[in-house]
């Protein structure tokens, strides 16, 4: 076996659970290495720490698969993913639309797998995932029996593991899936829908959304496909206006609304939601509920001064369109903003205008997308609601 061995004092997260190892943490390799392969990793006293897999142009050179002593094949990946089915059963048994693997949170470090019925979605972030991605296919094909699967590997992160970015059918036919969730109807598109084709991550935070909305006027913001738009009208809002930048996501919420008979309660407008929160403060708009569920602001470490810039902005003039005892509901899919600093940003742009702020909810990502405890990385959405004075 190939192996790589760490610098001393350089195994310390590794032996605490983390899966990542650094290109700058190695002392030394030993054995002919290619990209995508299978390495044993041990510290500087030649300990064995697990095996994983390599990649040479990336600052991640290692990603975890094992701590222990065992061949990266066929039944491993079965065993893997028959586990992760196994825990999904348990936290959704009446559905089958759920991520099915979350990456570092199931032990499989740079692959997601998604579940929409009887059609499976699939994003491979590392080198080593996507060289195997026929095998897991074949995993699927064997558990699953799927009338299709197709890759979604447009991610930017790709470029950096020297991927390629494409989307495409993999195995089988696509068709348009119609999905539910808690009493909603979605039809999604896999190969044209955002990320995987659809935003399962915030699907309990929609959920808790609903019990404010009754009898209100609602705006949403960055409304994707209408998935805290929808629920608002179907938990009883007296209007929802929804807000996308994209055309073709529009149209798919327009769609969704006529699927669930709420398009008299809802609407949607093809805008930049910065633009049109500006503009509705000009105009004096006011909301009962406003909610915020933007792109990832921060990317890497860079942007992080400029997301808070955008955050600012954004909630500074969501709070000044909300009727006082409103309420706000936003969201962060940024690892970079932590939570301290994500509330420190609504609580001055509160703070700034003179209104006050009570936090009733503080939430994540559903549990389909679990969080490795030893891998603050993957603690990444961060959801909450408040009331605003």
């Amino acid at each position: 076996m190939k192996t790589i061995t760490l610098k001393k004092n350089e195994d310390h997260r590794i032996s605490n659970g983390h899966l990542w190892a650094f290109s700058n943490e190695i002392a030394e390799i030993k054995g002919e290495l290619q990209s995508g392969d299978i390495v044993e990793l041990s510290n500087h006293q030649n300990k064995f720490l697990g095996i994983g897999i390599y990649n040479p142009n990336s600052l991640i050179a290692v990603r975890l698969l094992s701590h222990q002593k065992e061949e990266i094949d066929f039944q491993f990946f079965k065993k893997r993913i028959e586990m992760a089915y196994s825990l999904r059963q348990k936290i959704y048994r009446e559905t089958d639309v759920y991520r099915l693997v979350h990456g570092e949170g199931d032990s499989l470090p740079g692959l997601i797998i998604d579940r929409f019925n009887n059609y499976f979605s699939i994003q491979t972030f590392s080198v080593g995932m996507d060289k195997r991605l026929t095998l897991i296919c074949d995993v699927l094909d064997s558990l699953f029996k799927p009338k299709g699967i197709v890759e979604r590997n447009e991610a930017p992160i790709r470029l950096i593991e020297g991927l390629e970015q494409k989307k495409g059918i993999i195995r089988g036919a696509i068709e348009p899936v119609t999905i539910s969730e808690y009493g909603i109807k979605y039809t999604i598109d896999l190969l044209d829908g955002q990320k995987t084709g659809f935003f399962l991550d915030q699907r309990e935070n929609r959920k808790a959304f609903q019990r404010y909305v009754k009898g209100a006027d609602v705006l949403d913001c960055f409304c994707n496909e209408g998935g805290f738009t929808l629920h608002a009208g179907y938990a009883g809002a007296k209007s929802v206006l929804g807000i996308d930048i994209s055309e073709s996501v529009i149209q798919r919420a327009k769609n969704n609304a006529k699927l669930n008979n709420l398009d008299k309660i809802v609407s949607f407008h093809t805008g930049d939601a910065f633009t049109y929160l500006d503009q509705a403060v000009k105009d004096k708009k006011q909301f009962d509920v406003v909610n915020l569920d933007p792109p990832s602001f921060a990317k890497s470490k860079k942007t992080i001064r400029k997301a808070k810039r955008g955050y600012k902005e954004i909630h500074t003039n969501a709070i000044k369109i909300l009727k006082p005892g409103g309420i706000l509901a936003t969201a962060s899919c940024s690892y970079n903003i932590t939570e301290e600093t994500f509330l420190d940003i609504i609580n001055e742009s509160a703070r700034e205008l003179g209104r006050h702020t009570s936090l009733l909810e503080w939430r994540g990502a559903a549990p389909d997308h679990p969080v490795l405890i030893a891998m603050p990385e993957t603690k990444y959405l961060k959801f909450g609601i408040f009331f605003v004075e």
